[in-house]
This record gives C-alpha cells, structure tokens and sequence, in this order.
C-alpha cells in the first residue's frame, strides 16, 4: 500500500479526521478533532465534516477519503446508529456525505476500520488465519480479518449471554458504570471472549479501545487458547482504517 489518503472518524462525541501515510500508517497533518453535534443529527454532522475535511492542510484536490461511522453499514445504507440520533437509521449516508462533501468516498462502520488499521499497520498484520479485533468502550465493536480480508458488520458484542445482551454487561462503560474490580470485569470478558473462541476458532483476538491503555490489569486473567494482545493504533484507528479502505484494491464495502 503506497500514496496517501484521508481519514475520518465519526463518533458520537467527536469527529476526527487526518492525512495518512499509506505505506506507514503515520500521520502527515495535524489531527483535526470537532464536537460531534449535539444530539447526532444528519444535518449537523454533515456540516462537521465537511468543515473538518476544508481544515486540512495539504489536501490533494483528488486525495482518496475513507469515512468510518458508529452503524452496521450496508450497501451505503446505515442500518444502526450508536451514540447518535437515530435519524441515521436507514438513510443512503454514503451518498448524503458523497453529496456534501463534492466528491467518492469509502464509508464504512468505525469497529471494521479500526480493525482493518490493525491489519494494515498494527497487531494483525502479516496475520495468517482468523483475527478478531475487539474495542471494549461504551459497547464492544469487532472485526473479522481472515489472512487481512475484512468480513464487515460483524456485531458480536450483540451475543446474548446468560440472558444479556453482552455488550450492556462487559463493555468498559459496564465496568465504569458497575464500579467492577479488574478480576470481576475480567469474568465477563472470559466469557465473551470463551464464546468467540468456540463459534470462530479464531488466530489471534486484539483489544481496542481506551481502557487497552491498562491491558496489563485485565488481559492476563483471562484463561484462552487464542493469543489476545493490545492493539497498537488506539485513538487514531478509525482514520487510519478509514484511509486505508479508500485504496485497498479488493472490492468496495458497499
């Protein structure tokens, strides 16, 4: 992978968004970072991007963009929408960003891009098999990467487990909100990651998100026979993801 492209990353509370180095991963302009709108709508968060996207310095006119975004992405179609107004569920965003920001975009959900920045430039690349990347924050996103390959929309922290809906009980926001201990969260994670281990059989499991900072206090005591390390890209996983699936050369998400 060679060239550069933009990134941008949509969250229910920010919006990020940088020039990426393809062949390193590194940044080559400032992060830029603006408050997500307040409430999430279409409307708002549109403007922001496009104000963001006019902020970078050094933009090439015809500069391939990535957009990841907090929804099950579907043939352009948003079909969830996490930390923002639902009024993005079922709307064509990939054409209404497309349209906003006068030009092609790749748009794709924020736990695939992060995953694919691990497959590009971090933990999982030169991965051989199945990897599982996971970002634990106010729910659980993952990612399914077989030899680097992307498999998008897998939304396992959705898994009922013991009668919950995984994600309300062993997310970091669980943790925080519960005032769990590490062994206690460490419990819900085994058994996330338990079952993951015994639907996917998969290589490696990687974790994101802001609480893999203190992966030394929860990853070893979990007890699997699947390698689970850190992610390498944390805050800036969604732009490089993003800016990486604008140039891969294998079919389009959407």
């Amino acid at each position: 992978m060679s060239g550069t492209a933009v990134g941008i990353d949509i969250g229910g509370t920010g919006i990020k968004g940088a020039i990426v180095d393809l062949a390193t991963g590194a940044l080559l302009s400032d992060r830029i970072k603006i408050p997500t709108p307040k409430g999430g709508k279409p409307d708002g968060i549109l403007a922001t991007t496009v104000e963001l996207l006019n902020r970078l310095e050094g933009l090439e006119p015809d500069a391939p963009v990535g957009v990841c975004f907090p929804a099950v992405v579907k043939h352009g179609v948003t079909l969830s929408a996490a930390n923002i107004s639902k009024k993005w569920i079922g709307l064509h965003a990939e054409e209404l960003f497309e349209q906003a920001l006068g030009r092609d975009i790749t748009f794709a959900n924020d736990a695939d891009a992060a995953g694919y920045a691990e497959a590009s430039f971090g933990a999982a690349r030169g991965v051989d098999g199945v990897a599982i990347m996971t970002t634990l924050g106010t729910g659980i996103g993952t990612a399914i990467l077989h030899n680097g390959v992307l498999v998008p929309n897998a939304e396992f922290g959705h898994l009922e487990i013991d009668g919950h809906d995984i994600e309300t009980r062993a997310s970091n926001a669980a943790r925080e909100r519960e005032n769990l201990g590490w062994a206690e969260w460490a419990e819900r994670l085994q058994k996330f990651y338990g079952a993951l281990e015994r639907y996917l059989s998969p290589d490696l499991f990687i974790v994101g998100g802001g609480v893999s900072k203190q992966h030394d206090e929860f990853i070893p005591l979990l007890s699997l026979s699947t390698p689970i390390v850190p992610a390498v890209h944390r805050n800036n996983a969604g732009i490089l993801g993003a800016a990486a699936l604008a140039v891969r050369t294998i079919p389009p998400l959407s």
